[in-house]
């Protein structure tokens, strides 16, 4: 539309149309003209009905279309008409049109005042959709809010989750971008940007919106933006080297022939609106002769305009370098948009629009009398009202296409996915690779039935996302100040996994199991106890079985040579008692090997406990023994008369019953029991024997530390003894030996954690029994075996100081 400076001093002067025609929009118009050419010579419809239509140019500004819509509504003259087949103007009772949404915004809202129901082929906004603001408004053309759910399902389904977003500064744009940026976000899609312009605005503002997609991270973008607006932005983009993105548009720039000669949008994707065939549409475009076309100013000027001609002879002079039109042109001979019917979209929506109104009005002047034929009252006057209320009810199929509307005055949403895709020719077609359809289930909206050809002609899918994807066993933590598709991935915590690609959360595996390396599996914890089959644990039993065949071979060289004097010297009854106790002593260990039981929990602690005090009490008897053979070389002395073998069996048996009287109260009131440590290590669990009662277990070893100190004081009080007769010194390095072991075995016990626990205590039963057979009985066996020429009497006894023995 021209732009005016009112002076306000005089009437203003009419609105006038500039720029060049809209080839398209003269096609949709033309379209109507066919569909109501068609309506009238049909004999199923509106039989013997002529309609009457005006056709008019909004000039795709809003004042135009706010103008026409009061000359609608009070009925003024129209100024442009195709048609002089209306002699007799009639009230107007419906309005095709129109393609803007924000022209059709105006003229519904002023319309509906009227009660005059308004048809769009191609506005698409969202917000016609409330019928308080537009109660007679209707579309063949889905809604915004469709096409912004689908893009959406799009943009997710490649994996984009870091795009940009361009819209024109319109309803059209600012609603619809609105409705997708709703649907994107719900979705889990992050906007790194969101710019809009409109043509009208200055050059600057157009560079700006152009430098943001320029220096932008994001490979996608999509693009809510009107067809003219469009071709601005392409051409500033192509002012510079044109960025490489993957651009996916709305329906009303996507399908757009225009378009196609901007290469830097090929491999570009979106919805569009189904294809259809309008059967003798292209006949009638191309059936339009020099007469025909010089009745219309609209159709004067596009022919003009085709063929470079004037219709008016006497224009044809005044115009330098015009000539006539010779009255053969042949619009068949020319390549046009308003020819080219291969890319029926839009104009199937005019046609259905147009063949909408006419069921309308079919259902309130005609009455059906069999199924194919109706009787219709001519004289009948319609109300615009009568006309709205029968366009809610109509339900028909044309050409294969069904057409109705919902409460909202909405079709179903069906849309078609097309690729701009470069044929081996070099020539921009349009190839419709997949459907969507909003009326099947949720999750079978969307499909693809044909390869897709990406940006810069490539077969992969491009990348678009601000942060690549955490895989499992990581978490995503959004950063800081970023929005929640731009995050790092953390390792998830102890005890923690997470099995998906981007995992929000990791979770706890359960007390039994425990994560693997990667922390994407929850394994079952391995169970850890001193088993037979590990290296720690055949090492202790190796030494275990060789500590108790040292103990049988020394008894059998005690017992070989039992008649020496070495052997009866030191009191061979309590020596071949010891040798038994320790040979118990070293296989006891063997107890504390292998999974814990119940009967191997209560079997180890015990057996250790009398074993070990066994072994005491006749290292202690032969402690006193030697005493009491000291004692006996004194002149008077009769102690020995006291201390005989008797009396040095009831020393032993006492000592040990004291012990075993100890262990039956422990097995009775609170046994040693098998429990399930998982306290103590995370990662694994720990099979152990509990004490039962932990007085108990300090009461044996007390009691077993009670008799080997006093054991080693009364060795040490018979280290003076003459030195053939050493048998005191080696029971005082023996039980020193066997002390040192057992007090650093309790901080040892206490601090080590799981199977080392029992491998300590293993280790002490094992060294302290090595101590008291090599120190007690190595010396001797050495004698016996290596040097028997001192395995004498003379030898044995010295200076007879143990004659009573």
């Amino acid at each position: 539309m021209d732009t005016i400076k009112h002076n306000y001093t005089s009437m203003p002067e009419p609105m006038k149309c500039s720029g060049s025609m809209d080839i398209r929009e003269l096609r949709f118009a033309r379209a109507m003209e066919f569909a109501i050419q068609e309506i009238n010579n049909r004999s199923d419809i509106l039989p013997n009905i002529t309609l009457g239509y005006e056709i008019h140019d909004s000039c795709a500004a809003v004042p135009v279309a706010l103008k026409l819509a009061f000359q609608f509504a009070n009925g003024q003259t129209p100024n442009i008409s195709m048609s002089n087949s209306c002699p007799k103007k009639a009230d107007v009772v419906a309005v095709v049109g129109e393609s803007g949404s924000t022209p059709s915004i105006g003229m519904s809202r002023i319309l509906g005042l009227f009660g005059i129901p308004m048809v769009s082929h191609f506005a698409t906004c969202a917000c016609l959709s409330d019928k308080t603001q537009h109660p007679t408004f209707f579309r063949t053309i889905p809604s915004d809010h469709y096409q912004a759910a689908a893009l959406a399902r799009l943009v997710k389904h490649f994996g984009w989750t870091w795009i940009g977003a361009v819209r024109s500064d319109s309803d059209y744009g600012n609603n619809g971008m609105a409705s997708f940026l709703r649907a994107a976000k719900t979705e889990g899609i992050c906007v790194e940007y969101s710019v809009a312009y409109y043509r009208t605005n200055p050059r600057s503002k157009l560079e700006r919106v152009a430098e943001v997609i320029r220096s932008s991270t994001a490979r996608v973008i999509v693009a809510f933006v009107a067809p003219g607006d469009m071709r601005f932005l392409l051409k500033e983009l192509s002012r510079r080297t044109p960025p490489h993105l993957q651009w996916i548009g709305a329906e009303g720039w996507v399908t757009d022939p225009h378009m196609f000669k901007f290469g830097l949008c090929a491999g570009a994707i979106g919805f569009g609106i189904e294809r259809s065939v309008i059967p003798g549409l292209q006949d009638f475009l191309l059936d339009l002769s020099p007469a025909q076309a010089s009745k219309s100013a609209l159709l004067t000027e596009f022919w003009e305009d085709a063929f470079g001609c004037t219709l008016n002879a006497a224009k044809a002079g005044q115009v330098l370098g015009v000539e006539p039109c010779s009255g053969n042109e042949k619009l068949g001979a020319i390549l046009s948009l308003y020819t080219d019917t291969s890319y029926l979209r839009i104009t199937n929506m005019v046609y259905k629009a147009a063949y909408a109104i006419a069921h309308a009005i079919h259902g309130l002047v005609c009455r059906y009398r069999s199924e194919s034929l109706s009787q219709c009252n001519r004289s009948i006057v319609l109300e615009s009202d009568q006309v709205l209320e029968q366009l809610k009810k109509v339900n028909f199929t044309i050409n294969g296409n069904h057409v109705s509307f919902d409460t909202n005055g909405d079709p179903v949403a069906t849309y078609e996915l097309v690729n701009w895709q470069i044929t081996e020719d070099g020539v921009m077609e349009l190839v419709t690779v997949g459907r969507y359809d909003a009326s099947q289930p949720t999750g079978h909206e969307f499909s693809i039935s044909r390869n897709i050809t990406w940006m810069g002609g490539q077969a992969q899918v491009p990348v678009s996302v601000c942060s690549e994807s955490c895989p499992p066993g990581t978490r995503k933590a959004v950063q800081k100040g970023k929005p929640v598709c731009c995050y790092d991935c953390i390792p998830c915590g102890e005890g923690e996994i997470s099995n998906e690609t981007d995992s929000v959360d990791c979770v706890s595996c359960l007390d039994e199991n425990w994560p693997n390396a990667q922390r994407d599996e929850c394994l079952p914890k391995p169970v850890e106890f001193l088993s037979w089959d590990e290296v720690l644990g055949i090492v202790l039993a190796v030494f275990s079985i060789a500590g108790a065949c040292i103990a049988v071979a020394v008894a059998t060289v005690f017992y070989r040579h039992r008649m020496s004097p070495i052997v009866r010297a030191n009191n061979s009854e309590l020596s071949f008692l010891l040798l038994f106790s320790l040979m118990l002593c070293f296989l006891c260990s063997l107890t504390f090997i292998g999974r814990p039981s119940e009967w191997s929990c209560m079997l180890r602690h015990t057996a250790f406990g009398i074993t070990f005090v066994l072994c005491i009490s006749c290292v202690l008897g032969k402690t006193l023994v030697v005493l009491m053979a000291f004692r006996a070389t004194l002149p008077g002395s009769n102690v020995m008369k006291w201390f005989g073998p008797l009396q040095q069996r009831m020393t032993v048996v006492s000592f040990t019953i004291v012990q075993v009287l100890i262990c039956i109260l422990w097995l009775v009131l609170s046994p040693p029991f098998p429990v399930i440590n998982m306290s103590h290590y995370k990662e694994r669990i720990i099979i152990e024997c509990d004490l039962g009662s932990v007085g108990a277990f300090w009461a044996v070893l007390g009691y077993i530390g009670l008799l080997a100190v006093l054991c080693f004081i009364l060795a040490f009080l018979a280290r003076k003894l003459p030195d053939n007769f050493n048998e005191a010194k080696f029971i005082t390095f023996s039980m020193l030996i066997f002390c040192a072991v057992w007090i650093t075995f309790i901080p040892a016990y206490v601090s080590s954690p799981g199977k080392f626990t029992v491998a300590v205590e293993i280790f002490a039963i094992l060294a302290s029994s090595f101590g008291l057979i090599i120190c007690i009985f190595a010396p001797k066996c050495f004698i016996i075996v290596f040097r028997p020429e001192q395995n004498t009497k003379k030898h044995v006894m010295g200076k007879g100081q143990l004659k009573a023995l």
